[in-house]
């Protein structure tokens, strides 16, 4: 029984569970689905990459991002004119372009012009129409070896840093690094002081 000034228990325990219950079975049928539509993807868009347009290299944003590299919308316009590819062009032959991005860095700029040329060089186009080659299609024997390419294409890859290994000597025993941050933090603390002593001693040796 309630005691004090309580709610009386009043628990609805009878509701229709099993409508709200969510079953997975059709998933094995799903992957298949999945599988075949990938394929039909590739047959409908060959030659063509099956991953879609060649995307650059960017830095996320934010400070807990900015580390980590990611594939961006589209080159910008100035990485194309560095690469040597006409702005109109560039989709074309499947390179995607985002006029509004901005390169920040010459470091970011370099490593996506880079990637625009070894892309070029590797480029295989086709003609449009059969046996109508125009400026710019590949040679015949180029065609008849090239294949689609399937997955990730020139896929980002992180650097990981060498790590030099070093003998320690005794030199590097002997020094002691906390007495040599507190002289240098000492000097920076009085260098002003010090520049003025100094400007009045040379004052006082002219007279």
């Amino acid at each position: 029984m309630v005691k004090h000034n309580n709610v009386i228990p009043n628990g609805h325990f009878k509701k229709h569970w099993q409508n709200y219950v969510m079953t997975w079975f059709n998933q094995p049928a799903r992957k298949t689905r999945r599988r075949i539509a990938r394929q039909k993807k590739a047959i409908k868009i060959f030659p063509r990459p099956t991953a879609g347009p060649l995307r650059p290299i960017v830095h996320g944003q934010t400070l807990k991002y900015n580390t980590k590299l990611r594939a961006g919308k589209g080159f910008t316009l100035e990485e194309l004119k560095a690469a040597g590819i006409p702005k109109k062009l560039a989709p074309t032959i499947g390179i995607a372009v985002d006029h509004r991005r901005k390169n920040r860095s010459l470091e970011g700029l370099q490593s996506n012009v880079q990637r625009l040329k070894t892309y070029k060089a590797k480029l295989v186009v086709f003609p449009r129409r059969a046996r109508k080659f125009k400026a710019g299609d590949s040679a015949l024997e180029e065609l008849a070896t090239a294949t689609q390419v399937q997955g990730a294409y020139l896929p980002i890859v992180r650097e990981k840093p060498s790590v030099d290994l070093v003998k320690v000597t005794e030199e590097m025993k002997s020094f002691k690094a906390y007495e040599k941050l507190r002289v240098e933090r000492s000097n920076a603390r009085h260098v002003g002081a010090r520049m003025k002593k100094a400007a009045e001693a040379e004052k006082e040796e002219k007279k």
